[in-house]
C-alpha cells in the first residue's frame, strides 16, 4: 500500500534527501523517521517537460502505475519517494525500460 505526499513542505524536505537521475525521471528518496513504515509517493511534472497538459498528465499516469507496480514491493519503508519527470523520455520510453530504471534508481538512492 502506498500513501501520497501532498504537502509542499514534504516535497521540499525530500529535495534534501538522496537522488538518482535516470533518463526519464529523477527519483528523490527521503526517510521520514516518523515511525510509520508506509512508503509514500509524490509525482511532479513541470511545464519545462512539455507545455501541453496532455503530455504531462500522461507522464504522471505512467509514473503512478509504475509506483503501484514497483514501489509497493521494492520501495524503502518509511520514506518519501518523489518522481520528477524529465524531458520526453518519460512518455517515449518503453514500460520495461522505465521499470528497470526505477528499480536501479531505488538501489542507487537506498540509504546506506
Amino acid at each position: 500500500m502506498l500513501a501520497r505526499v501532498t504537502a509542499r513542505a514534504d516535497y521540499l524536505k525530500a529535495n534534501g534527501g538522496r537522488r538518482a537521475a535516470m533518463p526519464g525521471f529523477v527519483l528523490l528518496v527521503h526517510p521520514r523517521n516518523d515511525g510509520d513504515p508506509t512508503p509514500r509517493i509524490g509525482i511532479t511534472v513541470s511545464k519545462k517537460v512539455d507545455s501541453r497538459a496532455v503530455v504531462r498528465n500522461r507522464m504522471k499516469r505512467r509514473f503512478r502505475a509504475l509506483a503501484r507496480e514497483v514501489l509497493a514491493s521494492e520501495g524503502i519503508a518509511g520514506a518519501d519517494h518523489i518522481l520528477i519527470g524529465r524531458g520526453g523520455a518519460g512518455v517515449e520510453r518503453s514500460w520495461d525500460d522505465l521499470r528497470a530504471d526505477l528499480v536501479k534508481a531505488l538501489r542507487k538512492a537506498a540509504p546506506r
